[in-house]
């Protein structure tokens, strides 16, 4: 079996062994239901709380403000549907960027036929948002902004605060889906000025099947799922203790080991960015070259295309992604970098290098070394053009 070198961490990461311990008693042994009144229901209760509490405090929230979820798709669906519905008699207008996860993309797409009028914010080249177009965009009947934290394609990082501010004079409800970024960088929903944001467990080294809602109080929202009231009536749903305690330790750990952490990552990812550029003739950056995400590369490559660059990695054990032809049934290019204003064939020669906690510097050494021969080899066989 050949060496597996995973860097793909933006898709999902690998669940921390100390969060896998702090979970196991709750599967067997303290197994209650928070919602009964009996001893187990309490011990339940107590976890469930706690859990809450760390997740609040390293965001800067109330515990109140946070609400489990099964995903951050079901939270940014809560957000943009729960948002429109409790305020649509104030108005029906909403902006998202035009570089939201599908699942924002999505629930605008669905809002559209529920009678909303959803609009798209441009982004410049860099995949940014301004916040003086947000301004000149809000209207009367306005009444949420949604723009992502970071984003998972390109690894930007959007002037949260400025545009939060925006909103506020506004009188505008601000959301962000910080699924990439929670964990990595700072966060404080105070200082971002925003009423809802996103995060999950499974983008931190926590278990799959839970993330969180933060809701500032005071927020207008509608619940999605109703039923036996948990989460302050917001989401209706026994309560999943097991991958709450999962996700408020991989919180916990992260918070802990920030700083140092993302150093390590930083100084990987520009190595492989100032390297491939040196080294690959016709390579470019895409995304913001500072503000971006601490452990992500999004580099293009002229005459050759995204999914064959994978697949070849994946041959010699690197496994890599790119939102190019191969992950749409369509066969359509990125909409992040088609928004960034590249053309087809550029956008189609991208991949996403994301790297976490358990990549070396022996890993990104091997990268770079084999990267240039499968490049050199593909332009060789490329219909696009004959390499020069």
């Amino acid at each position: 079996m050949k060496k597996q070198i995973y860097l793909d961490y933006a898709a999902t990461t690998p669940v921390d062994p100390r969060v896998v311990k702090a979970m196991a008693p709750y599967f067997t042994e303290k197994f209650g239901n928070p919602a009964s009144l009996h001893y187990f229901g309490n011990e339940a209760r107590g976890a469930l709380e706690n859990s809450r509490e760390i997740i609040a405090k390293a965001m800067k929230a109330e515990s109140k403000e946070i609400i489990f979820t099964s995903s951050a798709t079901e939270s940014n669906n809560m957000a943009i549907k729960g948002i429109a519905f409790a305020n649509k008699d104030k108005g029906r207008h909403i902006l998202i960027s035009s570089i939201e996860h599908d699942c924002i993309l999505n629930s605008g797409e669905w809002l559209k036929k529920q009678g909303f009028d959803v609009e798209k914010l441009p982004v410049d080249k860099y995949g940014t948002v301004d916040p003086k177009e947000v301004e000149r965009r809000i209207r009367k009947d306005t009444i949420l902004v949604s723009v992502m934290h970071s984003n998972n394609e390109v690894g930007t990082i959007e002037p949260i605060a400025e545009i939060g501010k925006v909103c506020q004079e506004k009188n505008v409800y601000f959301h962000t889906d910080a699924a990439q970024s929670f964990g990595k960088v700072p966060i404080d929903v105070r200082k971002l000025n925003v009423d809802l944001l996103t995060a999950s467990s499974q983008k931190m080294y926590g278990p799959k099947g839970i993330a969180c809602l933060f809701i500032k109080k005071g927020t207008k929202i509608d619940p999605l799922l109703h039923g036996g009231g948990q989460e302050f009536g917001k989401r209706s749903s026994t309560s999943n203790v097991a991958l709450a305690v999962g996700f408020a330790k991989a919180v916990e750990i992260c918070l802990s080991e920030m700083s140092k952490e993302s150093k390590r990552l930083i100084k990987l990812r520009d190595k492989i960015i100032k390297r491939v550029l040196k080294e690959i003739p016709d390579s470019y950056l895409n995304g913001a070259p500072k503000k971006r995400l601490p452990n992500n590369v999004n580099v293009r490559f002229s005459f050759v295309e995204g999914e064959s660059i994978l697949f070849q990695l994946d041959s010699l054990g690197i496994a890599v992604s790119t939102a190019s032809a191969c992950s749409s049934p369509k066969l359509e290019p990125s909409h992040v970098l088609m928004a960034m204003g590249l053309k087809h064939e550029e956008a189609h020669g991208s991949l996403r290098v994301s790297m976490g906690r358990w990549t070396t510097e022996k890993d990104i050494e091997y990268l770079i070394k084999v990267l240039p021969g499968i490049i050199n080899k593909l332009r060789r066989i490329s219909p696009h053009k004959i390499h020069g």
